[in-house]
């Protein structure tokens, strides 16, 4: 049974009691988010219609150095709500016509929000969308089969040496993501579309090209073609890095302090299409920062 008394909801297993401090990931066992909105910038399938209805979650299992929400998922950024709250902003958004229930960054928190979607069994009729950094245990996967119908993780890196460098990975980064890709398909099987192209189950595995990795990227293409038939899952293959946080400030993270080529992205982009892949890709114009969404520091503030 996953808890919050000796921490092991990430694959990092700090073993902390959340009840009385906190873990890697910096959360204690309050519910914490910084923002629940519909979203209209996830991928066609899950953003379709009215949008989704997003719930952006404070903390993370990982320290990328990059990180587009580093205000929530490294400074704390967010505020607290009990889990009857985390249930009512679920109805909230599916009366606003989300087309779903996209929870970002949900890790630290799995245990709550299993309770909140049991508080609203039989009235949220919408898929629950499963926006992870990909840095999963297999353990925690397992406690959400039947409440999630899409997942939506990142594998970001094939090598250890790229995975501990720009994400604070200490090992095993790729066979750890890998294993969980497999354990979220395993549960909701092959993508399934509704006749106005929405997704209603699957996995989509998102994967971000950065500056100077693109044979790295290749390889993680590779490794997923080894794993999964074309038709098992979606590839996302995005090219909206912009250099932000300590990528644009630290020496150590030159090499990544500029955008992605056109080059590099396009012969990622082609490899993709010779492994059979079929998903999305992006136009060069999401790369902007305008594109991170607001994040909020109180209730009172989100509601303004």
């Amino acid at each position: 049974m996953i808890g919050y008394d000796k921490c092991e909801l990430c694959p990092r297993r700090c073993l902390v009691n959340r009840h009385e401090s906190r873990g890697f990931c910096g959360q204690s066992d309050e519910i914490r988010i910084a923002r629940a909105a519909l979203h209209l910038w996830e991928e066609p399938c899950i953003s379709i219609g009215a949008g989704s209805g997003a719930v952006f979650f404070s903390g993370c299992t990982l320290r990328c150095c990059f990180c587009q929400n580093h205000e929530i998922s490294h400074e704390g950024k967010g505020y607290n709500v009990s889990t009857s709250e985390l249930a009512e902003i679920f109805l909230k958004l599916q009366d606003e016509a989300a087309e779903n229930i996209n929870l970002v960054s949900p890790t630290p928190f799995v245990p709550s929000i299993i309770e909140a979607l049991d508080m609203v069994r039989g009235k949220l009729m919408i898929p629950v969308v499963y926006n992870c950094g990909g840095f999963e245990s297999v353990e925690t996967i397992k406690a959400l089969e039947g409440y999630v119908g899409i997942y939506l993780p990142d594998v970001k890196y094939f090598s250890d040496e790229y995975a501990k460098e720009f994400s604070g990975c200490l090992g095993g980064y790729f066979e750890t993501a890998i294993s969980a890709v497999r354990e979220m398909q395993r549960q909701v099987g092959k993508p399934e579309f509704d006749e106005i192209g929405k997704l209603l189950r699957g996995v989509i595995v998102r994967h971000m090209v950065l500056p100077t990795l693109r044979k790295d990227s290749m390889a993680v293409l590779r490794a997923l073609r080894e794993n999964f038939e074309p038709d098992e899952i979606l590839l996302s293959l995005m090219c909206q890095y912009v250099p932000m946080y300590k990528a644009t400030t630290e020496e150590r993270f030159k090499k990544i302090n500029r955008r992605v080529s056109t080059f590099e992205y396009n012969s990622v982009l082609d490899y993709a299409r010779e492994l059979g892949f079929e998903g999305y890709s992006q136009e060069r114009s999401s790369s902007d920062e305008e594109f991170v969404p607001e994040f909020f520091g109180s209730k009172e503030e989100s509601e303004r």
